[in-house]
């Protein structure tokens, strides 16, 4: 009987063991003498995960407090880059909501001002390929997050499907990356736009070295989402990082219509040393002031400085005053709606979009909506419109149904996105693409719907790492699949026309053509047009 029940245990074992083996995939490789590349600064190390050579943490550039970036890095040996590196110091986080944070999973990293870092995703390397290379700004503004901060981040099953490299970036940001002390000493001139020196700087290092990780470094697509897609665009405006890169995808970030002034700039400066007592002829002291201490003094200017502004009559637009791009006359010396701005970049193609919802689903008190409470919004925001606001939603949205359907569509972020589009699809420009991401997420009861940063875990095809914003299921790995497919096209060759969406036709103003990626994504031709004449600024 004892040897019956050992037998019966021995042969359940195997059967569990063999079950376990059949569902794992490739184990990591690393070691001393796995994935070694040779780049211009020495010698790194990453490890190999499902066939993607990875390394983390890599220096692209050094930089003194308020100094421009020098790409003079270098060490001796063979530096290990297998985890992350340090994040530029941001706002101390003490409290989050819990069904805000639930599908975004924010990972925090740990803060250094010595941050210029990047990170980079490849099959294969030193094979002297031509892969096209996608290097990715994170969101954030220009005042918070970091190359690491969300899981859709990741570049591994991009890289993976797509054989391209993908690069992620760590810059300054906040008063670190955009403190105008250009009015106290040549050594402070570029301070200003500290923070995108920095990403033109990670740039150069794509340039110099990613031959090496299997990149051609004539196929470069920049890419970001939210504030990443406001830097995409600062860049697009900067004549000194013409040639870096070839192609540019802009997601939920056309907001940034305009840059900082100089003399708004200055004036945040001049608020920030007095809050400090610091003095021009005492200037550099600011280099030993903590970065608590400094963050707190940039926040009491631009309050000081943004109510003075009303006070004269001259509020900031948008979100209000914040760290941001400054029109510093060199690295921008054009506000992007100009010809000259729009010239820079005219010869580079450009996807633009906006999901569905962005912000709108996380207002109070619309989930639950009644239709008849719904209708008093309406009401009450556009006077005399509200059957006509109905109307022009089920047009543009046919499948709208619950009251909160009609309150939570986005209507800022899709303007931004159509104004930047209009001036980019000039006669004789490259060609422009429009998408809107409408999915709608199950997870939460369809809490999410289609929110800011939910389209991301799409483009990077990375499901599997999101499914607390996704959920998951096989409608979400069918979709992310096509679209991960389109961006990779779309880095490849400039058109993002995939198999298993529609014929995407370039946009025009005139068509106002866009792709609606839904579990049955179609083209339609300028959908929400009545709806964006009963809201639009632009009157």
């Amino acid at each position: 009987m004892q040897r019956k029940i050992t037998f019966y245990l021995l042969s359940s074992l195997l059967i569990i063991n063999l079950a376990g083996f059949s569902q794992l995939k490739d184990p990591i490789q690393a070691g001393k003498n796995i994935a070694i590349v040779n780049i211009k600064s020495g010698k790194v190390r990453g490890y190999i995960h499902n066939s993607v050579y990875t390394y983390k943490g890599i220096p692209y550039a050094k930089a003194g407090r308020f100094m421009p970036p020098s790409g003079d890095v270098s060490w001796t040996g063979i530096r290990s880059s297998m985890s992350y590196g340090p994040v530029c110091p941001i706002d101390p986080v003490t409290t989050v909501n819990d069904e805000f944070e639930f599908p975004f999973h924010h990972d925090l990293g740990y803060p250094n001002e010595n941050c210029l870092s990047l990170n980079v995703w490849t099959r294969h390397i030193n094979d002297k390929s031509k892969r096209p290379v996608m290097v990715w700004f994170h969101g954030g503004g220009f005042t918070a997050g970091s190359s690491i901060e969300l899981p859709s981040y990741d570049g591994e099953q991009i890289s993976k499907k797509g054989d391209v490299v993908l690069v992620s970036v760590n810059h300054r940001l906040n008063i670190l990356g955009f403190l105008d002390l250009s009015a106290y000493g040549e050594k402070y001139k570029s301070s200003a736009n500290a923070g995108l020196l920095d990403l033109q700087s990670s740039l150069q290092w794509v340039k110099d070295n990613i031959e090496q990780f299997g990149g051609d470094p004539n196929n470069v697509t920049i890419f970001g989402q939210s504030g990443g897609g406001g830097k995409v665009t600062s860049l697009l405006n900067a004549p000194s990082a013409k040639g870096l890169f070839n192609k540019a995808i802009v997601e939920s970030g056309s907001y940034l219509t305009s840059f900082m002034e100089p003399a708004v700039s200055k004036r945040i400066a001049a608020a920030v040393l007095e809050e400090l007592n610091i003095t021009s002829s005492n200037i550099d002291s600011i280099q030993t002031v903590s970065y608590e201490k400094l963050n707190n003094a940039g926040h009491r200017a631009l309050t000081k400085v943004q109510k003075d502004l009303i006070a004269e009559g001259k509020p900031p637009a948008g979100f209000g005053l914040s760290w941001g791009p400054v029109l510093d006359g060199a690295f921008l010396p054009f506000q992007p709606s100009t010809n000259e701005a729009i010239a820079i970049s005219n010869e580079i193609p450009l996807l633009v979009g906006t999901t569905k919802n962005e912000f709108t689903p996380f207002i109070p008190g619309t989930r639950d909506i009644t239709m008849e409470a719904a209708n008093k919004i309406i009401e009450k925001k556009y006077p005399g419109k509200t059957a006509s606001y109905i109307a022009a939603v089920k047009k543009a949205y046919p499948n709208t149904q619950k009251p909160s359907d009609f309150l939570d569509i986005d209507l800022m972020f899709r303007q931004g996105a159509l104004k930047q589009a209009n001036m980019k699809s000039r006669p004789g420009a490259a060609p422009v693409y429009m998408y809107l991401f409408e999915w709608q997420s199950p997870v939460l009861d369809g809490a999410y719907k289609a929110f800011h940063c939910m389209d991301i875990a799409f483009h990077f095809n990375n499901i599997a790492r999101c499914e607390e914003m996704t959920g998951g299921g096989k409608e979400a790995y069918s979709l992310a699949n096509k679209i991960s497919q389109s961006w990779i096209n779309f880095a490849s060759t400039g058109n993002p026309n995939a198999t298993g969406l529609p014929v995407w036709p370039k946009y025009t103003e005139n068509n106002g053509a866009t792709m609606i990626f839904d579990n049955n994504s179609v083209i339609r031709y300028h959908h929400d047009g009545d709806l964006l004449k009963i809201v639009s600024t632009d009157k």
